[in-house]
C-alpha cells in the first residue's frame, strides 16, 4: 500500500509503518499540518520509495512485514549510500535494541507508544539539522581530512563512509580540535534540547572511533574521563 500527500510542505517525510491505525493518525495529523508525506505498509516497498525519491526524513517502524526496519536502514545506508535521516519507531526499549538501531545508522529512536506532538518535535530538529551549517571549509587533524561541501572523510588518502550522525559527531570535534569537548556540548550539538538517552551517543562514538581510527596506526580521539571528548594528532 502506497499513499502520498502532496501539498505546500512543511518538509518530506517517507512514513514506513505496516500498523493500520497507526499510520493514518500519524499521516492525518502530519498532512494536516503542511508537511508532504508518502507512505508504505512493508520494508520492501519503504526501501523502493526511500531510494527512489528524496526525502527530509524517514519514519521507520521496526518490526516491518517482508523486510525488517533494521535491514531496510541497513540496506539505505550501505548498498544505497542514502544520508537521509532516519527515524526509527519501535515498541523494544531494551538498552540493546537502541543501541543495535543507531550501530545500522539510524539518527533517532522513539519507543511506542509516543506523543505525536514530541515525534513531530523530533522530525522538526532532524529537519533544522540535516539543512543547517552549510559550508565549504576541509577540516583537518592529522592525516585525517573531512570536505564540509562535499561529506567526503579521507584519512591517509582512504575515503571512509560515516553515518548522518558520524558526520555530524566528526564535524563538531574536529572544529573544536584540540578543545575539550563535553558530552553535554556535543548532544547538543547532535541533537539539540531533545537528545536520546546517554547510550546513544556513546553507541555513535563507538562506531565513529571504528572507521576514524581502528584501521590506523595512531589514534585521534581520544576521550577524557569524566570529562569529555577531544580530536587531536598525537604526533602533530
Amino acid at each position: 500500500m502506497i499513499m502520498s500527500s502532496k501539498s505546500h510542505s512543511a518538509g518530506s517525510v517517507l512514513l514506513v509503518e505496516d500498523h493500520q491505525d497507526i499510520a493514518e493518525m500519524l499521516f492525518s495529523y502530519f498532512e494536516q499540518r503542511g508537511y508532504m508525506l508518502d507512505y508504505a505498509a512493508d520494508g520492501e516497498v519503504g526501501m523502493r520509495l526511500a531510494t527512489e525519491n528524496q526525502y527530509d526524513v524517514i519514519i521507520l517502524d521496526l518490526m516491518l512485514p517482508r523486510v525488517d526496519g533494521l535491514e531496510v536502514c541497513r540496506r539505505l545506508r550501505k548498498e544505497f549510500g542514502k544520508t537521509t535521516p532516519v527515524l526509527m519507531l519501535t515498541a523494544r526499549d531494551t538498552l540493546e535494541d537502541k543501541i543495535t538501531g543507531l550501530d545500522v545508522g539510524a539518527d533517532d529512536y522513539l519507543v511506542k507508544p509516543f506523543e505525536v506532538q514530541e515525534l513531530e518535535a523530533r522530525i522538526r530538529a532532524l529537519i533544522r539539522r540535516s539543512g543547517r551549517d552549510v559550508s565549504t571549509e576541509v577540516l583537518k587533524v592529522g592525516d585525517l581530512t573531512f570536505d564540509t561541501s562535499t561529506f567526503e572523510v579521507k584519512r591517509n588518502g582512504q575515503i571512509l563512509s560515516l553515518s548522518p550522525v558520524g558526520f555530524k559527531l566528526l564535524k563538531v570535534l574536529m572544529k573544536a580540535t584540540p578543545r575539550l569537548v563535553s558530552r553535554r556540548e556535543i548532544e547538543r550539538s547532535i541533537w539539540g534540547d531533545l537528545p536520546p538517552d546517554s547510550d546513544a551517543l556513546r553507541s555513535h562514538l563507538y562506531n565513529l572511533r571504528k572507521v576514524i581510527d581502528r584501521p590506523f596506526s595512531s589514534t585521534l580521539l581520544h576521550t577524557v574521563q569524566s570529562q569529555g571528548y577531544r580530536m587531536y594528532d598525537p604526533d602533530g
